[in-house]
């Protein structure tokens, strides 16, 4: 398992899957280890997936200041991640929560992005959160599913604060809900850094009008992927996220959820790597 050196003397892992040009890709959750990627429904047959454990997460230390878990202050280990690498300029794919940090590494970072793929991504960065509407909105695209009647009720009350997180509507947040998705989402507790999400996007991590001015020159080209039955974001969000690229292109993977490569890891694959082709 390979190891570099943040500049405050952290040591963080990332993990290598496929052979070819590499694509860092940096986790959602926010702070879950990478392993919830996988191999990202096969796209490390077309390039070198470089899958960073962020600080604290997976097989990377904590650090000595809680703190430094900030979004903002993450951008430094993954610039650093980048010189390990030894790339001049690196192409990245960002999940969910991820995809806040990358639009921070690109604002800061231009002249050293390639491509970039925000899969599912939360706009944050932007000040553009996913609302309980939004969510609730895609929710009841599902109603004819089996598990409805009993998530539908209990995702509401959590969403409006009148209720705690149930497992019984983690089916919301997959296009497919199977054994598979089933596995994927018992392993989100055990996964993830609860108290690093915490101060992810605590007070201070976004300027959301500095970031937008930073991106709108930013000439690399961008791909916006949204799943159509995701709530967070739902895919007008997700476009708006878009528009705040001058060389983005937008698109809705049929069926899916927040997690698009389990739901159609074909369709998923094609669309990413062809992206990245």
């Amino acid at each position: 398992m390979p190891i570099f050196t943040a500049p405050d003397g952290t040591r963080l892992a990332y993990h290598l899957r496929g052979a070819g040009e590499p694509l860092v890709v940096l986790p959602g959750g926010p702070m879950r280890a990478s392993a919830y990627l996988g191999d990202l429904g096969g796209l490390d047959a077309h390039r070198q997936l470089v899958l960073l454990d962020l600080r604290g997460t997976g097989e990377s230390e904590k650090p000595a200041d809680p703190g430094s878990y900030r979004c903002d202050r993450l951008v430094d280990d993954v610039e650093a991640l980048r010189r390990h690498l030894g790339l001049e300029r690196m192409d990245v794919l960002a999940h969910s929560a991820g995809g806040s940090l990358a639009m921070l590494y690109a604002a800061r970072h231009p002249e050293r992005l390639g491509r970039l793929a925000l899969v599912t991504a939360i706009p944050w960065a932007l000040g553009l959160p996913a609302t309980a509407a939004d969510r609730l909105a895609a929710a009841r695209l599902r109603a004819s599913e089996p598990w409805f009647p009993d998530a539908f009720p209990a995702f509401e009350a959590w969403l409006d604060g009148t209720g705690d997180f149930d497992p019984v509507f983690v089916p919301f947040f997959h296009g497919r809900w199977d054994d598979t998705a089933r596995a994927h989402a018992d392993c989100e507790e055990t996964e993830t850094n609860d108290e690093a999400a915490e101060v992810y996007g605590g007070d201070g991590a976004y300027d959301p009008a500095a970031t937008r001015s930073a991106l709108a020159r930013v000439r690399t080209p961008v791909l916006v992927l949204a799943g159509e039955v995701d709530g967070g974001p739902d895919p007008s969000l997700a476009r708006r996220a878009a528009d705040a690229f001058p060389a983005a292109e937008f698109a809705v993977q049929p069926g899916a959820g927040h997690y698009p490569w389990l739901d159609d890891p074909q369709a998923f694959t094609r669309r990413v790597a062809t992206f990245f082709s």
